[in-house]
């Protein structure tokens, strides 16, 4: 074919073959290596033809790719020899010349950038097609393919370590960014599923009813007292205690007492026969570790107490999936007392509120990691407890102390500042 007794035509038409089949390597190449592996796997279990021969292929990558270039490479310096001889039929040794400049940029345009653009944009439809091409030619030129990869795992070798292994098992932060990057179902299930990979990072204690806003039965109380407060409650479970929190007694479904309350004779000691024995859990477990422990324990309440044994609040089954799934009611700020708007957009917020309420109710950010409520997150930041009230700023936050006693900020307005969207996209880049 390269005789130059050929005809011209022959020639050029050969050239144009072989940049198709380069152009068919270069896509192969690129849209093999753009696949993405767990979508590969689901269409394999889906029995896809096309699917399963790429996951066959790229379980080897090294000679997948062997092949590829074996072939890749044989057409382009086959055409470029034939290039040669073309510029020297044509225009003498100045076509010598000429001819690796000419079928430089003729591939450079036809048989790489082209086919490989059109292959990463759509790599699924170009790689499920060129596989039964592939596959069979993988088999034809697998001797070349072995001699190759032979010498080049012995150059490797001494680069490579035997601790390097292929590992594709993604962490929770890399899977949130499939979830949140790559997912199809945006919106809600979307979000449902990053606050499920998310419950690993929060502990009993960031969600937790905080001591001092439990509500319970003191068995000292009177028994009149005790019936008043169980009919007003809108909590279906309540510790009784006796004095004092830190001495529960056991946990009261008040549907279980209903049935009593209309008796002659009903007493404290008939009260106390209907509760249960309390569930008391570490503040540091993570939620989602006590998501299973109380479907193990088969509980829907828990007592959580620090190390010394002390109740430092409660944590029920319900705060837990709206952690996964949202507030189950419609306007969350509305039920946050320790919140009040302001016209000019600032909100007037009790130190002792919670960070992640605010947050959740605000749709703001507020660091979290660290104290849990507003009070100790301004305490932390100054270092030292003021002696009047003062303003600073936290990230995005202007904080102004309103009212400060028993060395407790007391009262807060804050503002957040919006951050320019130009700003944000600069900061993105620079990332």
């Amino acid at each position: 074919m390269s005789s130059p007794d050929a005809p011209l035509w022959l020639l050029i038409g050969s050239i144009v073959v072989f940049t198709a089949i380069s152009a068919y390597f270069s896509g192969t190449e690129t849209s093999m290596m753009a696949l993405n592996r767990y979508r590969l796997k689901h269409l394999v279990k889906q029995r896809h033809r096309g699917a399963r021969k790429a996951n066959r292929l790229l379980r080897r990558p090294d000679r997948l790719l062997g092949a590829i270039l074996v072939g890749n490479n044989l057409v382009n310096f086959s055409a470029a020899t034939i290039a040669t001889v073309i510029g020297f039929r044509l225009f003498g040794d100045t076509g010598v010349l000429l001819a690796p400049w000419v079928i430089t940029i003729i591939f450079l345009i036809f048989a790489e950038v082209a086919p490989k653009t059109l292959a990463a944009q759509h790599p699924e439809r170009w790689a499920f097609k060129s596989v039964f091409i592939l596959q069979p030619l993988s088999r034809f030129l697998h001797p070349a393919v072995l001699f190759v990869n032979w010498i080049a795992n012995a150059l490797l070798r001494p680069f490579s370590s035997k601790n390097d292994e292929n590992d594709e098992n993604l962490s929770t932060e890399e899977l949130k960014t499939v979830v949140n990057e790559g997912a199809i179902s945006a919106g809600e299930r979307q979000n449902m599923m990053v606050r499920l990979l998310d419950l690993e990072r929060v502990s009993v204690n960031d969600i937790m009813v905080p001591r001092h806003e439990i509500i319970g039965l003191d068995i000292d109380s009177d028994l009149i007292d005790l019936i008043d407060q169980t009919s007003s409650s809108q909590h279906t479970l309540l510790p009784v205690y006796k004095g004092e929190i830190n001495n529960v007694i056991g946990i009261l479904h008040l549907r279980r007492l209903a049935k009593f309350l209309h008796a002659e004779e009903f007493n404290k000691a008939d009260l106390m026969q209907l509760t249960r024995e309390p569930y008391y859990v570490p503040e540091a477990t993570p939620l989602h570790t006590q998501l299973l422990n109380f479907q193990k324990e088969k509980q829907r309440i828990a007592l959580v107490v620090d190390e010394y044994g002390d109740v430092q609040g409660i944590v029920t089954l319900e705060d837990i999936l709206e952690e996964i799934v949202g507030e189950f009611t419609t306007d969350f700020a509305s039920r946050m007392p320790e919140i009040l708007p302001q016209d000019d957009g600032s909100f007037l917020i009790d130190g002792m509120a919670l960070l992640r309420d605010i947050n959740r109710a605000l749709r703001w950010a507020l660091p979290i990691h660290g104290p849990k409520t507003l009070n100790g997150l301004v305490l932390e930041h100054l270092e030292t407890i003021p002696e009047s009230n003062l303003c600073l700023t936290i990230d995005n936050y202007q904080i102004e102390t309103l009212q400060i006693k028993d060395n407790i900020v007391k009262s807060l307005k804050v503002h957040r500042v919006e951050v320019p969207e130009d700003s944000e996209a600069s900061d993105a880049d620079d990332d």
